[in-house]
C-alpha cells in the first residue's frame, strides 16, 4: 500500500467532525471510477445525494472525505466493498484501517492510549482524561502550536465518539469498553492488507494495528488456527518461526472474491 504524504498530519478538524461512517458508505456506494475524487465529491456537495439536513455538513463531508481518503487509488478495495453493498458491520473495521492511514492521531490514540488502558482493566473513560495525552502532542511535535484547552475538548470528544462508532465502547458521559468481536471477513481482509505492507508472518501477529480492535497477539494468533481448522487460511508455528498462506494474493483480489 502507498505511503500517503500526509500520514503523520495530525488534523483536529477531522476528529472533530467524527467518523462519517454512514455517510462515507453512502458517498462510496455511488462512487463513478471514471471522474476524479473532486469530481464525485462535487457532485455529492451539488446534488445532496446523501440526504444530508444542511449546506454546511455537505461542505463538512466533502473536506473529511477529500482529506481522509484515495478512492480511486489506495483506498479502491474500500469503495469497491460498499459498491458491492457488502455488510456493514464487516465494512466498518474495513474503514477504521483504511482510515487510519492517513488519521495519525486515530491511530496514534487507539494504539498508544486506549489499548493500553483496555489491557489494564479499566472499565470508563471519561474525555477530560483524555487530556494529558492532547497536551503531550506539542511536546512531540505533532502539532505546531499547543492546543486550546476548548481545542483538546473537542478532540478528546471526537476521539471518543468514534470509539462508539466502530463498537469499541459505548456510552456517552462515561465510555465503558465492550466486547468487541472483529468479524471473520473484515479479519481476513486485515491479514491481507497487512501482510502486503509486512510479509513476515510473526510481524503482522504481532502488528500494533490489531489494538486498534483490541486485539492482543494471543487473539490473533488463535484466530489464526481457528481459520486454518476451517481451512480458510493456512497457519503454522514451531517456536518463532510462522507460515501464513492467504486465501487471495492480495486485499483487492479478497475484495473480488467477496463481491463474485
Amino acid at each position: 500500500m502507498a505511503k500517503r504524504k500526509r500520514a503523520n498530519v495530525v488534523s483536529s478538524f477531522t476528529i472533530i467532525k467524527g467518523a462519517m461512517i454512514e455517510d462515507t458508505y453512502a458517498v462510496f456506494q455511488d462512487w463513478n471510477f471514471e471522474l476524479s475524487r473532486e469530481e464525485n465529491l462535487r457532485i455529492v456537495r451539488d446534488s445532496n445525494t446523501i440526504g444530508a439536513t444542511s449546506a454546511g455538513w455537505l461542505r463538512d463531508v466533502y473536506k473529511v472525505l477529500h482529506r481522509r481518503f484515495d478512492p480511486n487509488g489506495v483506498d479502491r478495495p474500500l469503495v469497491d466493498l460498499a459498491k458491492g453493498r457488502c455488510s456493514y458491520d464487516m465494512w466498518k473495521p474495513i474503514l477504521l484501517w483504511h482510515m487510519t492511514r492517513d488519521e495519525f492521531l486515530v491511530r496514534d490514540f487507539l494504539i498508544e492510549w486506549l489499548f493500553p488502558q483496555y489491557e489494564e482493566g479499566t472499565l470508563r473513560v471519561r474525555t477530560e482524561e483524555l487530556t494529558p495525552y492532547l497536551r503531550a502532542l506539542h511536546q512531540r511535535k505533532l502539532v505546531q502550536e499547543p492546543w486550546s484547552q476548548s481545542t483538546i475538548d473537542r478532540v478528546a470528544s471526537g476521539l471518543l465518539r468514534m470509539t462508539t462508532d466502530f463498537g469499541l465502547m459505548s456510552g456517552k458521559l462515561h465510555r465503558e469498553f465492550e466486547s468487541y468481536h472483529l468479524p471473520e471477513e473484515s479479519f481476513l481482509y486485515l491479514l491481507h492488507a497487512m501482510t502486503a505492507q509486512q510479509p513476515n508472518a510473526r510481524e503482522v501477529i504481532h502488528s500494533k494495528d490489531w489494538r486498534m480492535y483490541l486485539m492482543h497477539p494471543d487473539d490473533v494468533e488463535r484466530e489464526l488456527f481457528r481459520l486454518h481448522q476451517f481451512r480458510k487460511l493456512h497457519y503454522e508455528a514451531a517456536g518463532s518461526i510462522s507460515q501464513l498462506t492467504l486465501p487471495c494474493e492480495s486485499a483487492a483480489a479478497y475484495v473480488k472474491e467477496l463481491a463474485a
